[in-house]
């Protein structure tokens, strides 16, 4: 899906809502939106003029990731992703 401004209204703007994003609570421009490497992306250009996506979870153009929520930032990690984590790092050591 993209949500590409198609000129008849002003841009589109995001803002980077995930508590631990080094861009948290800054906005942006809309690019695009859509599905880049298996996740749904948000496209922007830095303030150099260079194109940067970031996960739409990590910002206010889709529903907040209900695991932020809950967790009202006292978690870094999802028990999942440390589970994951677990399993590289053994494949690592055998």
């Amino acid at each position: 899906m993209s949500t590409t401004p198609d000129g008849k209204g002003p841009p589109r703007t995001f803002r980077v809502s995930h508590p631990f994003h080094p861009l948290f609570g800054q906005e942006f421009d809309l690019v695009t939106y859509r599905l880049n490497w298996g996740e749904e992306r948000v496209t922007f250009l830095t303030s150099a003029g260079q194109p940067r996506s970031l996960p739409a979870n990590c910002t206010d153009v889709s529903s907040p990731d209900p695991f932020v929520v809950v967790a009202g930032g006292r978690a870094l990690f999802r028990t999942t992703d440390l589970l994951a984590l677990v399993r590289l790092c053994e494949e690592v050591e055998a």
